[in-house]
């Protein structure tokens, strides 16, 4: 292969990926617009399936620039972007995903908290227990009304 081969070769490899159309963005989430590395950091610590368990992003500071995500469970983390790279803060622990062993319990800590599951807050809503009473019923079952007064004895001296 002589040079003007090879030329021609790169030429065209490099023809054929300018033509190709750019992976589309995802926009579940409008924060994604604007910056494209945040959702590959959550794609990096929640897999390809992070829409089941985020309920949304929120901008929380624009130095350093902080992101809460909100998760489905009513918990939540943090994503902080400083010059070099991100960090993510889970339950008050900061993880530098920069490093990958970092990275790896990051994602863990999050695994845990996606794990706390529902608030028992919002379970007995949902199964119509009240909450003052564990069995679901009013103040008093055992026949309502008002309480009975029975006269009380005096002790004999």
């Amino acid at each position: 292969m002589d040079a003007s081969e090879l030329r021609g070769r790169i030429q065209s490899i490099a023809q054929d990926k300018l033509g190709e159309k750019p992976d589309i963005l995802d926009v579940t989430f409008p924060e994604f617009k604007y910056l494209p590395e945040l959702q590959t950091v959550i794609r990096e610590l929640l897999t390809s399936q992070y829409d089941l368990f985020i309920s949304s992003i929120d901008f929380v500071a624009p130095r350093p620039t902080t992101f809460r995500i909100n998760l489905k469970n009513d918990e939540e983390f943090y994503l902080l972007w400083d010059k070099r790279s991100w960090t993510a803060q889970v339950e008050g622990k900061k993880y530098y995903l920069l490093n990958i062993s970092e990275e790896q319990h990051a994602a863990e800590a999050i695994s845990r908290i996606l794990r706390y599951g529902m608030n028992i807050e919002d379970e007995e809503e949902e199964e119509g227990f009240d909450s003052d009473n564990e069995f679901g019923g009013g103040e008093d079952d055992f026949g309502g009304g008002e309480p009975i007064e029975e006269p009380i004895e005096e002790p004999e001296l």
